[in-house]
């Protein structure tokens, strides 16, 4: 596949995601409405919201994204390296020099986002920059570049916050119920227990549909940048000592969430024993133990 099929096929990705996320969002609050009967308007007030989160998610999800994470500016007389990396490597691959933010967080990992390559972002752990040398950067950047490249940040980041947003509504609604019951118009005794069993199931399935979706568009993304890194750097080894380095440290980014888990080069999390065929299944990354193989191999 192209590079051009690829930045056309994720431009389509990303059309698709927000039509399945105002699907999801309006009839997630359908639902609501039948348990309160009023089926209708908050079916409106669902299309309405996921509208205006998709528009919202499509300009704005970088920033929120970059808070989410507590990624600060970098400036350049304190990340010298770092500066000089990215540049270089933004010269060797065409495309305009993103951003570069910076996490305080021991934990060594990085992530691109934005919506496109003249309105992107590089963001590195400190932890990243204090263990990598000078060659596993390089890899490391040059994998993040490639995501820029073919837009696979405008999906990612955009995945980011329309899952959070489906989590957000389900764990506020979780709350409501929580302290408050199903309380509404009607009386509890004229409720109809089926339309409240529907409502709790599309509770609990809700965000499981929306993590299969981020899933879904989130692994064979990585083996191509792994793969479009090390063609850039002309040395793979370098992002494969970095990807080891990356598995090995055993504690987790304090700041990264499952909304946007899938963004980090590597699992953020550690879940180092979850060697499960079911909790590969739902990892957002491919095995590091695979990418570390192939890299190998090239």
């Amino acid at each position: 596949m192209s590079i051009y099929n690829q930045i056309k096929n994720n431009r389509t990705k990303t059309y698709i995601l927000f039509t399945l996320f105002i699907i999801i969002f309006s009839g997630f609050f359908y639902l609501l409405g039948l348990a309160y009967d009023n089926g209708i308007g908050y079916f409106l007030l669902g299309l309405l919201i996921s509208i205006a989160s998709s528009v919202g998610s499509y300009f704005y999800s970088d920033k929120l994204v970059l808070a989410t994470t507590k990624a600060k500016e970098a400036k350049k007389e304190d990340y010298f390296d770092f500066f000089t990396v990215v540049e270089n490597l933004s010269i060797a691959s065409g495309v305009p020099t993103p951003k570069i933010y910076v996490i305080d967080d021991p934990s060594p990992n990085a992530f691109a986002t934005g919506r496109d390559p003249e309105h992107a972002v590089v963001c590195a752990t400190t932890g990243l920059l204090d263990m990598m040398e000078r060659s596993e950067l390089e890899g490391v950047i040059a994998h993040e570049l490639s995501h820029i490249k073919n837009y696979d940040i405008l999906v990612a980041t955009v995945t980011a916050v329309l899952v959070g947003s489906i989590s957000l509504v389900v764990d506020l609604i979780m709350r409501s119920i929580w302290w408050g019951g199903l309380s509404g118009s009607r009386k509890e005794e004229n409720r109809n227990p089926f339309i409240i069993f529907i409502f709790l199931f599309a509770i609990g399935v809700t965000p499981v549909v929306a993590s299969l979706i981020q899933l879904a568009i989130s692994r064979k993304r990585e083996y191509l940048a792994d793969a479009s890194g090390a063609l850039l750097t002309r040395n793979p080894s370098g992002l494969s000592r970095a990807l080891i380095k990356i598995s090995q440290y055993p504690y987790a980014v304090r700041s990264a969430t499952t909304s946007t888990a899938h963004l980090f080069i590597a699992n953020p999390f550690k879940r180092k024993n979850a060697r499960t065929l079911l909790a590969s299944l739902f990892s957002t990354h491919p095995p590091i133990e695979k990418r570390i193989e192939i890299l190998n191999s090239m």
